[in-house]
């Protein structure tokens, strides 16, 4: 497949001229990227569209001048996408997709030429919104520590399901708070469920056993993230805070990244969904998660909702 460069001073004459720089939006998807490039003067490129094919990416990416920078959205391939950019020699840019879109606001027919010139133009204009690249051990092992919260939220899920039977045949005493799912708790699920009716009682133990079982899951993540950061110092003199242990210290370490990147405290507060809001209406304050806590795809999540 020929591909087309991205426009160069060499194309423009044969003179002398300083170098230019250059800008390339990526239109990603799962298959294929469409991209566009930009000169400073705003000149744009044909669009060219790149299938998901390692050798044909990479020999796409080869063409394009060492240094050149490139603005990708943080949508569910940026990971390998940021890879083959940074081995390539290019300068990747993560744009909060979200906000880039609110920004561009361009009316008509949304196209994938369109996604990719409103990246190109945004990273020249310098307002692309980015969000943090992590480098690629802590992306992988910050998989651990999200795949143990998605465990618990869904532990979590069962452990209500369990309760609400229960209440729905009113077996659990009034006076009972303990957690059924721990500790001497277990002994009273047992009575409590052995009361339930036939299909219920059924349906109880086989959720019980699935909540067990993430258990397990959950106990061997953790581990895991102790042993990969316990050499980490930085990671262990966040455990040093109050209230802060190996799960919460690992959320820290793991989403924020260097906190130096902040501006401010204030930023980083705001970065962690630490901010209170009020809403318009109401004049209520209410914890509210930043931007990037509503695309699974970026970084900093909320640590109210990490443990």
């Amino acid at each position: 497949m020929k591909h087309t460069l991205p426009p160069s001073p060499a194309d423009r004459g044969t003179e002398e001229r300083p170098a230019a720089r250059c800008f390339l939006g990526c239109d990603s998807h799962r298959k294929y990227s469409v991209f566009v490039g930009m000169d400073e003067a705003g000149r744009t490129t044909a669009p060219v569209r790149v299938e998901h094919d390692r050798k044909e990416f990479r020999y796409f990416l080869r063409q394009i001048p060492a240094g050149t920078e490139v603005a990708v959205e943080a949508t569910g391939s940026w990971y390998w996408l940021v890879d083959e950019i940074e081995a390539a020699g290019l300068i990747p840019h993560l744009a909060q997709p979200f906000a880039a879109r609110r920004m561009v606001g361009v009316g008509g027919k949304k196209t994938d030429t369109v996604d990719a010139r409103c990246l190109a133009t945004l990273l020249r204009n310098g307002t692309l919104p980015e969000t943090w690249i992590p480098d690629s051990a802590r992306r992988d092992l910050r998989n651990l520590l999200r795949t143990r919260l998605a465990l618990r939220e869904y532990q979590t899920g069962v452990k209500n399901r369990v309760l609400a039977a229960i209440n729905s045949y009113g077996l659990r005493d009034l006076e009972d708070d303990c957690d059924l799912f721990r500790g001497p708790g277990r002994v009273k699920l047992a009575r409590y469920k052995s009361s339930l009716p036939r299909h219920t009682r059924e349906a109880v133990l086989q959720q019980w056993s699935l909540i067990d079982e993430l258990e397990k899951q959950i106990e061997h993540l953790e581990s895991q993230l102790k042993s990969e950061l316990k050499p980490v110092a930085r990671a262990q003199r966040l455990k040093s805070l109050p209230g802060v242990g190996t799960v919460l210290g690992a959320t820290i370490y793991l989403e924020v990244g260097e906190v130096t990147r902040f501006a401010s405290p204030e930023q980083l507060a705001s970065y962690s969904g630490l901010v209170r809001s009020c809403t318009p209406a109401a004049d209520e304050p209410f914890w509210a998660a930043p931007a990037s806590a509503r695309t699974p795809t970026s970084g900093g999540l909320s640590w109210k909702r990490r443990t």
